[in-house]
């Protein structure tokens, strides 16, 4: 029986008349126009989608675009939540970021050439790009965003007889999106196959011009000489650090120990009430080198003296002045950092050994505590060598702290501490200055003359 029949509405009827109380006076509910043409008369020729209609055609775009954008739960990620200045307290870490933040926006609102971030996990980048990616889906822009890795399982997975898509039909979709997001950009840690799938990809996309945005934990040294000729083309791309890389590295340093933390310029004191004038002034000499370097790191710095003349004092200090810069900065004891590179040989390490050795070389500014205080393996002095002889090469910036002389020391790396094309040695004279314990040792470095080489 038919809700008319018994004088009570069915729920269709309901619809109906709320449809009908609720309809556009202009199109009647058709939600289609004819037209106005600029003349002021109706084109009765074609039809568009009302004004009433443009708004949820609009949704519907929204909706599909953001489905095919692969982002998911990020779309919560907006520059609305996102703090312009980042989380980081330091305020060079906070300028870093807002610059990063004024280019993300810039870039949202025209998407063109490529924009890179890089930083450690937690620095705010994956944040920065997934703003950029609802944005421009706002504006109806068709945009992909995809982890690296991801991608890298996806194209794998396609190989499969089982797959909805192959894998030349997937990789041409990625390759000619007209907005590219890729995350977590890592090529030291791939495969031979994966390595050249990402090389091919973004030597594609540089060719044809295409949008991209990229973020990465590693420097740009990381990566291979072509994807690094791309990201130093300073008219296409434009690349932007977020703190220190060596966040991935903070677990190795030890500047997060109480007693290296305190190890300032302010507290350390070269007029020692013990010293004698000639001391007194070495040691001010050395702290007047060790701020110097702080301040402009380049070149190596190399401090010898007995244990607790204050070399490792500097050498910290060195290191807190750039940490608080927000300049990368690796500060660690010999002995601890050939514990960690044997550690990864472990079968429950998260990180392989080329990986970490790499990011150790690749350092912008090294600091070496204790150097010869190692056990004399010959492993271990291979992998000392390789260390000094690549950041020689490289002319990295690198602090050395030793209590040994340069004759005590493997010839290959003491010839490269000497050369003065790179390197200042310095002798500190003071004793310890925790006791009469090194008496003995400062008696013997006292006798020979303080050692300096000028940097260029």
């Amino acid at each position: 029986m038919s809700g008319a029949d018994t004088g009570t509405w069915s729920d269709a009827e309901h619809q109906a008349e709320d449809s009908a109380t609720t309809a556009c006076l202009l199109c009647k509910g058709a939600g289609l126009v004819y037209p106005v043409l600029p003349s002021g008369k109706t084109d009765f020729s074609r039809v568009v989608p009302c004004k009433c209609r443009r708004q949820e055609l609009k949704s519907e775009k929204l909706n599909q675009l953001q489905q095919r954008s692969n982002l998911g739960i990020l779309s919560r990620l907006t520059f609305e939540n996102l703090t312009p200045t980042g989380l980081q307290g330091a305020p060079a870490l906070q300028e870093l970021f807002s610059q990063a933040y004024d280019a993300a926006k810039a870039f949202a609102e025209a998407p063109s050439g490529w924009l890179v971030f890089i930083g450690p996990g937690g620095s705010g980048k994956t944040h920065l790009v997934c703003a950029i990616a609802n944005h421009c889906l706002g504006l109806g822009r068709p945009v992909f965003y995809i982890n690296a890795a991801d991608l890298l399982d996806y194209l794998r997975s396609a190989f499969s007889p089982d797959s909805n898509i192959t894998h030349d039909a997937l990789f041409e979709q990625v390759k000619n999106t007209p907005i590219l997001i890729l995350d977590d950009l890592n090529m030291a840690t791939t495969t031979g196959w994966a390595k050249g799938k990402m090389e091919q990809l973004l030597d594609y996309r540089f060719n044809a011009r295409l949008a991209t945005v990229i973020t990465a934990d590693v420097p740009i040294e990381g990566f291979g000489d072509s994807l690094r000729g791309h990201l130093t083309d300073v008219g296409f791309c434009r690349v932007y650090m977020l703190g220190s890389i060596l966040s991935s590295l903070s677990h190795l340093g030890g500047l997060d120990l109480e007693l290296l933390r305190r190890m300032t310029f302010k507290n350390f004191d070269y007029r020692r009430l013990n010293l004698m004038p000639e001391e007194r002034q070495n040691l001010e000499q050395a702290y007047h080198l060790a701020l110097d370097f702080a301040r402009s790191p380049q070149g190596w710095l190399v401090f010898q003296g007995t244990n607790g003349c204050g070399k490792t004092h500097l050498a910290a200090a060195i290191a807190n002045h750039l940490k608080q810069e927000g300049k990368p900065v690796l500060f660690i004891v010999v002995p601890d950092l050939l514990d960690h590179l044997r550690s990864t040989f472990g079968p429950d390490s998260k990180t392989s050994y080329d990986e970490l050795f790499e990011r150790i070389k690749q350092v912008q500014v090294l600091v070496l505590d204790d150097f010869g205080e190692q056990s004399a393996t010959p492993w271990a002095q291979e992998k000392l060598y390789q260390l000094i002889n690549y950041r020689y090469n490289a002319r990295l910036a690198t602090v050395i702290t030793t209590c040994f002389s340069l004759d005590e020391i493997e010839n290959r790396i003491s010839s490269r501490m000497v050369d003065p094309s790179i390197s200042l040695v310095f002798n500190i004279m003071a004793p310890d200055y925790r006791g009469d314990r090194g008496a003995a040792r400062r008696a013997k470095l006292s006798q020979s003359p303080t050692r300096r080489r000028s940097s260029p």
